[in-house]
C-alpha cells in the first residue's frame, strides 16, 4: 500500500480559525468522522509498516492502539483526532443477520420495534450506565501523546436522540410511546442526556492539553425529514445539544455535530439556539454539501460532504473531478474542511478515498 504524497503539519488551532471564517486557506483541511477498522488496519500495517492493536481492556494495549491511531491521522494529514471512549454503555437489543455481508460479517441490527424500554417498570429497572473518574484515561492519554500542532476532539458517548432511539427505546415503541407514555419518553431522554451531559462536563474540568472541541454523533433524521418530529426532536433532544454546546463553549471549546438524514426543518435551532460551530454528514440525495455551504457557511463551518456513494462507485477520474467541483463551490467562501459525507466505511475503496485525500492535498497549489 502506497500512502498519499502528504508531509504533514497539523495545526488544530489554524483549523478553528478557519471553521470559524477567521482564516481562508488555498488547501482545505481535512475532517473525518471516523475510519472504519479495516482501513485503519490496513493503512496502519501496510502502509505504516506498524503491528496494529485492537482497543483491548488493559492500559498498556489501550496505549499501543492509540499510538498507532495517531500515527494513522497525522499521516494521513489531519489535524486532529476524534476519541470515543465508549465507557458510557447503553445496553440494548439488536438482531442479528442471518448470512454475512459482501465484506464477509456478521452484523448486528438495532432493534426497530420494542427496544429495553418500553414500560415505566422497565425503565426503573433498566441499568444505567454510570461515569468513573478511571473512563477519563483514554482522553488524558491522547491528549498527552500527539505530536506538536495536533489536536483532539472528543464524543465520549452516543447520541442524545440515537441512544433512546436505537439502544433504548426501539424506534416504533418510541412513536407510539410519544401518544401513549409521553411522560416515559421524556423521562427516557432526560436520563440519557442528564449523564451525557455529565461526562462531557467531567472531560471538558480536567483541562485536557489539545483539546480543542467536542465532536458529537446524533443521527436525528432520514433522507426526507427528522426521525420524529420537529418539535419533539427541539423538546427532547436538542435541549441537551445546547446545554452541551453551552458547556464546550464555556471552557473555550467548540461544538461540532454529526448527525445524518434531512435536517432542513431545525437547521435554524442548530445554528441560532444550540449554537453548533460546524455541521458534518451530507448525502447529495439529501442536500449536497455545495448548497449547504452555499446556505449556511457565512454562520457556521462546513465538514465533509464528498457523498459515500461516489467514493464507492466512481472511478479515480470521475472521482477527482467531482471533488475538484466540491472544493471549487466551496474553498472561496471558506469554513469548509475536505471529507467524506459520513465516514471512510470498510466497503469505501481505500484507493478512492486516498484519491479524496490527494486532490485536497494539491488544491490550490
Amino acid at each position: 500500500m502506497t500512502l498519499p504524497n502528504i508531509k504533514p503539519d497539523p495545526d488544530y488551532q489554524r483549523f478553528v480559525k478557519i471553521l470559524s471564517g477567521e482564516v481562508k486557506p488555498k488547501r482545505p483541511p481535512f475532517a473525518e468522522l471516523f475510519l472504519d477498522t479495516e482501513h485503519m488496519i490496513g493503512i496502519c500495517e501496510e502502509g505504516l509498516r506498524r503491528k496494529w492493536v485492537p482497543s483491548p481492556g488493559n492500559r498498556e494495549e489501550r496505549a499501543r492502539h492509540y499510538d498507532n491511531v495517531i500515527a494513522v491521522y497525522h499521516a494521513l494529514g489531519y489535524d486532529y483526532v476524534r476519541v470515543t471512549g465508549n465507557h458510557l454503555d447503553f445496553s440494548s437489543k439488536y438482531r442479528r443477520s442471518k448470512k454475512p455481508g459482501i465484506d464477509g460479517k456478521i452484523r448486528n441490527w438495532t432493534e426497530e420495534d420494542a427496544g429495553l424500554i418500553t414500560t415505566r417498570e422497565e425503565f426503573e429497572a433498566y441499568e444505567w450506565p454510570q461515569y468513573r473518574d478511571e473512563d477519563a484515561w483514554d482522553f488524558e492519554y491522547v491528549s498527552t501523546h500527539l505530536p506538536d500542532g495536533m489536536g483532539m476532539v472528543v464524543c465520549p458517548a452516543g447520541g442524545f436522540l440515537e441512544v433512546p432511539l436505537n439502544n433504548l427505546m426501539g424506534y416504533t415503541a418510541l412513536c407510539y410511546a410519544l401518544t401513549d407514555d409521553p411522560e416515559l419518553v421524556s423521562d427516557v431522554f432526560d436520563e440519557v442526556g442528564r449523564r451525557i451531559y455529565d461526562y462531557y462536563e467531567h472531560v471538558a474540568k480536567l483541562n485536557l492539553p489539545n483539546l480543542f472541541g467536542f465532536f458529537q454523533g446524533d443521527d436525528m433524521g432520514y433522507k426526507g425529514a427528522t426521525l420524529i418530529s420537529p418539535d419533539d426532536t427541539r423538546r427532547l433532544a436538542l435541549k441537551w445539544h445546547k446545554r452541551t454546546a453551552q458547556s464546550a463553549h464555556d471552557y473555550g471549546l467548540i461544538y461540532m455535530l454529526h448527525s445524518c438524514g434531512n435536517l432542513d426543518s431545525i437547521m435554524e435551532d442548530l445554528i441560532e439556539d444550540v449554537k453548533i460551530d460546524a455541521k458534518h454528514s451530507f448525502e447529495d440525495a439529501i442536500m449536497p454539501v455545495t448548497d449547504f455551504h452555499e446556505r449556511y457557511s457565512s454562520r457556521i463551518g462546513v465538514l465533509g460532504g464528498v457523498d459515500v456513494d461516489a467514493m464507492c462507485r466512481y472511478e479515480p477520474p470521475a472521482l477527482r473531478k467531482y471533488i475538484r467541483g466540491v472544493l471549487d463551490a466551496c474553498m472561496p467562501g471558506g469554513r469548509y474542511a475536505l471529507g467524506s459525507g459520513n465516514s471512510v466505511a470498510n466497503y469505501v475503496p481505500i484507493s478512492n478515498y486516498f484519491v479524496m485525500l490527494d486532490e485536497g492535498w494539491y488544491y490550490g497549489g
